[in-house]
């Protein structure tokens, strides 16, 4: 096995890890790694974290090292080449860990400029046990077959946590569960049909392409909220885990019994019972808490800290009142208004924050309904219902860079904050956790690192058209794609990363950059941090410019 000798150039897009007396670097866009790049730290203790060189420290040390091999011409030559790669890898220092608190930066955000500090409730505030998935899919299970007379052997199909994902699209014309990159591309080897993976010929042969048409993912105004026009609508929440297992669960089982179906309406059908079945889901919530509900002790000290700072802060929230109160209860304290100006309950986003005409009310906790007159001020204590956030900003005089809102949802919490109010934004997503614990695994930081280098030394053989070359290449991409079927499925494997696809970020890491100036797996991790902190994002290497140990 073998590489033609060349200096390993990457074009990397990095981000911002902050952690206190932590900097470390995170990609965001990397066609390769970067493998000419050192450890750098500082006497406080702060890193730089980046892959490692070799033992010499010489800025082309893989091109140096296989200089020797510069003019391979027999498949012995090329079998050296890869011996030396390979020894050039494992004399590589393995990548620092990622810390699993860390807040990453896709923008500069000032906290000292931020005096408003927003919230939603569910998994922003409120983070739910796995039990809760189980629950939401068996309810919506047997609404199916009671409401909507799907057959009562849908009732065995069990629910299988790990099968999917967030962030993935479901082709409601075609009825498959499909994982896209940041450009659009399909990732083969996750397009299921049911349960049943598809292989890459019988995809191509649906879809004539990986590469998917904008409008047909989007729709013809390639909004970025799901348009009724376009063929895939994207599960971009925690509260569609379940629903895609069900979806597909119900799929799988037309399949096998050879019944006629159509895709849109099973969809449709597995939708509405999800999203009917919440009531009882809050119920069941509301009479035992602490089963689905995570506690988290230092919520109370981040809310305690920003009030100590003067911070306003409001919760704007899709959930009821009783649900929220229950919640916020067991988390906070009966006391949690006090750390409130606002709390705006059932305010039905994303269109609180598009709709200018919804008048926002009064919630009356007694009988349980709004009240009728008119809302003139937003006072602190009280309860409101419905409303916009042009009311919001008018009554409060909240505006622009000075308010930071956090929420789960990059769409229906995040993106219009950002793009038509100009707001600041985190996003709150859980899953970093299990990404950031693999991420650290020694034997994935070893498969990551050596595929990237075994790219190199594809791409910079791959010219050569001799039969020895095309023999060796055959072998190294085969190695190749058993590397990334490894690094893939180390972290779901139907799915892979919610973050990436084999190597582009993808389409929910896409709108998460765009959308969120920082994103952290947890709100108290901002505990870590003053109310003064500037989050920086890292500057990157885009592909035209130089490679730098400094970049």
């Amino acid at each position: 096995m073998c590489t033609a000798a060349g200096p390993i150039f990457s074009a990397v897009l990095r981000q911002n890890v902050h952690l206190r007396n932590v900097y470390a670097v995170r990609s965001i866009s990397e066609p390769r790694f970067q493998s000419q790049c050192r450890g750098l730290s500082t006497d406080s203790g702060a890193a730089v974290t980046r892959a490692s060189p070799g033992a010499t420290g010489a800025p082309n040390s893989v091109a140096t090292a296989l200089a020797q091999f510069s003019n391979p011409k027999t498949v012995s030559d090329f079998q050296e080449l890869y011996k030396s790669t390979k020894k050039k890898f494992q004399s590589k220092k393995l990548p620092v860990d990622v810390h699993p608190d860390a807040v990453f930066a896709c923008n500069e955000l000032d906290l000292s400029e931020v005096q408003v500090y927003g919230f939603d409730y569910d998994y922003t505030l409120a983070c739910y046990k796995p039990i809760l998935e189980d629950l939401l899919y068996n309810l919506a299970r047997e609404m199916l077959v009671k409401r909507f007379r799907y057959p009562e052997d849908i009732l065995d199909l069990e629910y299988e946590p790990n099968f999917a994902v967030r962030g993935l699209h479901y082709d409601v014309e075609k009825g498959l569960l499909v994982k896209l990159d940041s450009f659009l591309q399909l990732q083969l080897g996750s397009v299921y049909r049911g349960r049943t993976k598809l292989g890459a010929d019988e995809v191509l042969k649906l879809y004539h392409n990986r590469l998917l048409p904008i409008a047909y993912v989007e729709g013809p105004n390639n909004s970025y909220r799901h348009n009724t026009n376009s063929k895939m609508v994207q599960l971009a929440d925690l509260f569609s885990v379940p629903e895609m297992c069900l979806l597909c669960n119900i799929i799988e089982y037309f399949e096998r019994n050879r019944i006629d179906y159509n895709p849109e309406i099973v969809f449709h059908d597995t939708r509405t019972a999800m999203g009917s079945c919440h009531p009882i889901m809050h119920g069941k919530v509301m009479v035992n808490t602490a089963k689905y509900i995570e506690r988290n002790p230092k919520l109370v000290k981040f809310f305690e800290k920003l009030q100590k700072a003067g911070k306003n802060l409001f919760l704007v929230t899709n959930s009821p009142f009783s649900f929220v109160n229950c919640g916020m209860t067991f988390l906070v304290g009966a006391n949690w208004r006090d750390f409130f100006d606002v709390v705006i309950v059932q305010a039905r986003k994303p269109k609180f924050f598009t709709d200018e005409s919804r008048p926002i009310r009064l919630f009356d906790e007694k009988t349980r309904s709004h009240l009728w007159d008119r809302v003139s001020k937003l006072e602190k204590g009280k309860i409101y219902y419905e409303g916009s956030v042009r009311q919001l900003q008018e009554l409060k005089g909240w505006r622009g860079h000075s308010v930071l809102y956090f929420g789960d949802h990059p769409y229906s919490d995040l993106a219009d904050v950002t793009l038509k109010h100009s707001w600041r934004t985190g996003a709150i997503i859980s899953e970093l956790a299990h990404e950031i614990k693999t991420l650290n695994r020694e034997d994935f930081k070893m498969s990551a690192n050596w595929l990237q280098m075994l790219t190199q030394l594809i791409e910079d053989t791959q010219d050569d058209e001799s039969e020895p070359a095309q023999a060796c290449l055959r072998e190294w991409m085969e190695e190749r794609d058993q590397l990334r079927n490894k690094t893939k499925n180390v972290f779901n494997e139907q799915f892979g990363s919610v973050f990436r696809t084999y190597h582009n970020p993808t389409y929910f890491s896409r709108r998460l950059f765009r959308f969120a100036d920082i994103y952290t797996s947890d709100i108290t991790n901002l505990l870590k941090f003053s109310t003064t902190h500037t989050f920086y994002p890292r500057r990157g290497v885009m592909p035209h410019e130089y490679a730098s140990h400094f970049i």
